[in-house]
């Protein structure tokens, strides 16, 4: 029952921004460590970047010092600022939750949004 939702995909030229945005749906009790990949056609899902639970945040070498992770205070929301984008930004993002935070602990899991598409014109 709980999913996630992500909006905020688009076509934009090269050098333009655009800002993700990714939703839990459905009654939960957790907060969130999230994470966000994309795939392009024929290609393997590749990890782009994630927030952990302390709200430390990591990214791929290919996205450094132009897109930045964050939550909101419920960290039932994630968000992917994308500026600078390139055609090589183009795929299909995900959004996944990694970790479920409680009172009574924290365990691992593995929920995946349906993706959202990013394309970047030359």
């Amino acid at each position: 029952q709980v999913q996630l939702v992500e909006s905020g995909g688009d076509s934009v030229q090269a050098g333009g921004s655009l800002r993700l945005s990714c939703a839990v749906s459905g009654y939960t009790s957790c907060k969130y460590a999230m994470s966000w990949y994309r795939q392009s056609p024929g290609e393997e899902r590749e990890f782009v970047s994630g927030i952990d639970r302390r709200g430390r945040q990591s990214y791929a070498d290919s996205v450094k010092g132009r897109f930045t992770i964050s939550q909101d205070n419920s960290k039932k929301k994630v968000y992917l600022q994308m500026n600078s984008l390139k055609p090589e930004d183009t795929a299909m993002y995900y959004c996944k939750a990694d970790l479920c935070m409680t009172p009574l602990g924290s365990v691992s899991v593995n929920l995946w949004g349906q993706g959202i598409q990013v394309t970047v014109s030359s």
